[in-house]
């Protein structure tokens, strides 16, 4: 088979000597988006994508089960609640408010904001009276996040638009006449190439001019943090958190705002400068609750007494379970026991424990529907019997749960809204051991009928302690329904384990997830899952880092690569985008020791002469400002000039989008291309 010649690429001379190491970088004139050579380059891999491009397989069925829509886990607010739901014709979710009579009212449409549907619902936050709405917007995939408030009875906007609110937690003193939020420097203020750092937590008065806001927090901080921002239920107590980047460790500190003012709040440290994460829940019954992994990777519950928040206060009231993951909890107090309900991970599957209140002693479980996927546990504000969480698996849509801690019972409280009949598919959760003999767990979806080997994708993503858990999603079905298996690693890097299962996959044991994954490869053939001529794998983001580094490690291991979204310059990551705040979890080329961990797996500079490399597709997004789709094009670039093979590397290169959320068209566009890429290349 001959392949289509692909578009010129010149390969400049360009090296670099870093740390004493010549570092060579062919085609860094990809770094220029707006460059002529550039534009030219990408349109001519426009114009090949299209030209290899099959007709769309998997596309109607996609998004026949998407037509399974969504809904969102309820946040009560006096006498009223607040919910998102997507129907099965809208392109986006809708973010409603139900009274106390039932009457439920749109307050944001981003598809009446914007018919193109290229606005997206970033963040909402109600405010303590359920009477103002904070929402932020994105357009075109910037993720920029532009602030309005509207009143809630009316929908009537009362205050916006505030720019540069990216990553912005909302905390709203009681009355909403106020609120704390993070805001970025303005780019007058900053050089060009930090605009998108340099945060800094304000006051603002609703009704008021920005400029008048008053700065709180972060000036004279690292450039990179980014902060975190509560208050308590009843407006006394103040919490701000700083992370360097997306470090796996946080400061903190509270303010007793009936002893100072709101816009002069006295911080008083509760950790500094200590090696792990920490968060507090200020209780109706006048304890803190602190949720923190401080001596306890898999995390723990204490309690305290507000007044003395430090570490030397703290006592256990839900200890660390030495297998599965504390994530988060919810108190339920209007009981004459009153009860906490702790929501764990056990390897990757969701469970809810009942505990006393007032002595952790565990009473029993909350009834869930499966071994799935368990979202955020809520509560009412002012406290109450009755919890509400979100639940998924891989066959089951999102739906939320109502637990009634009365009589024990979980029952169905909102059904994702679409009907849609979901294909039998087999799951089956298996350990595999790695190179260095750590047992790792994996996730595999396959057809309930018939034995292997079968076409399949190994999907990862393994950093920044993200859980790979079970989840309803209309591609891995599409595929299984045509005869196909997909399996999910739980890698190292990932939190499934805690956050010792996070560090040993991140900074200089990075190449421990590569290790992983490779293995979750051999096991899938050895076991008769599937042949190498018959495995695909997947990943996005950190995920496109991951299979970067799989493809150049083993080509002869993988078939067919989907790469969306990567990192894969690992020398100069920091440069773009948001990298800088990520040398936390990878290192940093600046440093002589953890030049030589990025160099040693950086993909773009592993990529060798001569190698018949897997089929590859690259996924990247115009309006990225998170991973920049340069990565992909220097990497595309590299490898359709160092193969061998007959198999093409490909770019798919879409505009206005970005990293993050989209349209439910734009995305089954997305996941109809890649699956038929990966159907063609794996036998499918």
């Amino acid at each position: 088979m001959t392949r289509e010649p692909y578009p010129a690429a010149p390969r400049e001379e360009t090296v670099e000597i870093l740390h004493g190491t010549p570092v060579p970088d062919p085609y860094r004139w990809l770094e220029d988006p707006a460059g002529a050579e550039t534009e030219k380059w990408l349109l001519g891999q426009a114009e090949l994508f299209k030209r290899e491009s099959e007709p769309q397989r998997f596309k109607s069925r996609i998004a026949e089960l998407l037509m399974s829509g969504s809904v969102g886990t309820p946040a009560w607010r006096g006498g009223r609640h607040f919910f998102s739901r997507r129907t099965p014709e809208q392109e986006h979710a809708v973010y409603y408010a139900v009274d106390a009579d039932g009457t439920e009212r749109v307050l944001v449409d981003p598809m009446a904001l914007d018919p193109t549907g290229l606005t997206t619902l970033d963040a909402v936050q109600p405010d303590k009276e359920g009477r103002l709405l904070a929402y932020q917007i994105s357009v075109g995939g910037d993720e920029e996040s532009v602030l309005y408030v509207i009143d809630v009875a009316t929908g009537a906007r009362v205050e916006g638009p505030i720019d540069r609110c990216r990553y912005s937690p909302i905390a709203w003193l009681p009355g909403g006449e106020a609120f704390y939020y993070v805001r970025r420097l303005p780019s007058t203020e900053v050089p060009e190439n930090e605009r998108q750092f340099h945060r800094r937590v304000y006051l603002h008065r609703v009704g008021t001019s920005t400029e008048d806001d008053v700065l709180i927090f972060g000036d004279g901080m690292k450039m990179t943090n980014y902060y975190g921002v509560s208050v308590s239920r009843d407006g006394r107590w103040l919490q701000i958190s700083a992370s360097e980047g997306t470090a796996p460790r946080n400061d903190l500190w509270v303010a007793d705002l009936e002893v100072s003012t709101p816009e002069r709040p006295e911080l008083s440290v509760v950790q500094e400068g200590v090696d792990a994460q920490t968060g507090l829940v200020f209780g109706r019954d006048g304890r803190l609750y602190v949720h923190t992994d401080r001596d306890a990777p898999r995390a723990r519950v204490c309690v305290t007494d507000p007044a003395e928040p430090g570490h030397d206060s703290w006592r256990d009231l839900i200890p660390q379970d030495e297998e599965a993951v504390l994530s988060d909890f919810a108190i339920l107090d209007g009981l004459e026991r009153p009860v906490m309900l702790v929501g764990w991970t056990r390897h990757a599957i969701s469970e809810i424990t009942v505990h006393d209140l007032a002595t952790g002693e565990r009473l029993g479980e909350v009834p869930t529907p499966g071994l799935g996927t368990i979202g955020g546990i809520s509560e009412r504000p002012e406290g109450g019997h009755e919890a509400w969480f979100g639940y998924t698996d891989n066959t089951n849509p999102p739906s939320i749960q109502h637990y009634d801690a009365r009589t024990g019972e979980t029952t169905l409280w909102a059904a994702s809204p679409g009907a849609v009949e979901v294909p039998p598919v087999r799951t089956e959760q298996v350990v595999y051991r790695s190179k260095d003999g750590t047992d790792v767990r994996m996730l595999i979806i396959s057809p309930v009928d018939g034995e292997g080997p079968r076409p399949t994708i190994l999907y990862g993503y393994g950093g920044f302690g993200l859980s790979m858990t079970p989840g309803y999603s209309a591609s891995i079905l599409a595929w299984v329904e045509a005869g196909g298996v997909y399996a999910i690693a739980n890698l190292r890097g990932g939190g499934e384990e805690g956050e010792d299962w996070h560090r040993a996959g991140m900074l200089a044991n990075k190449q421990n997830v590569f290790d992983d994954f490779h293995a979750a490869a051999e096991h899938l053939v050895e076991t008769g899952v599937t042949t190498t001529a018959q495995l695909g794998i997947s990943g996005g983001s950190n995920g496109g880092l991951l299979v970067g580094a799989a493809l150049t490690q083993r080509p002869e291991l993988y078939s067919a690569v989907v790469c969306s979204a990567p990192l894969l310059d690992m020398v100069r990551y920091e440069k773009f985008g948001l990298g800088a705040t990520w040398n936390v979890e990878y290192g940093t080329a600046e440093d002589p020791e953890q030049f030589g961990w990025l160099h040693a797996y950086s993909p773009y500079h592993q990529v060798r002469e001569s190698v018949s490399y897997p089929a590859t597709l690259f996924t990247v997004f115009g309006s990225d400002t998170r991973v920049h789709p340069l990565h992909a094009w220097k990497m595309c670039a590299a490898l359709q000039h160092a193969s061998s093979g007959d198999r093409p590397i490909l770019l798919r290169n879409e505009t206005e989008v970005g990293h993050g959320a989209r349209s439910i068209s734009r995305t089954v566009d997305l996941s109809a291309d890649t699956l038929t890429f990966l159907a063609k290349h794996l036998g499918l």
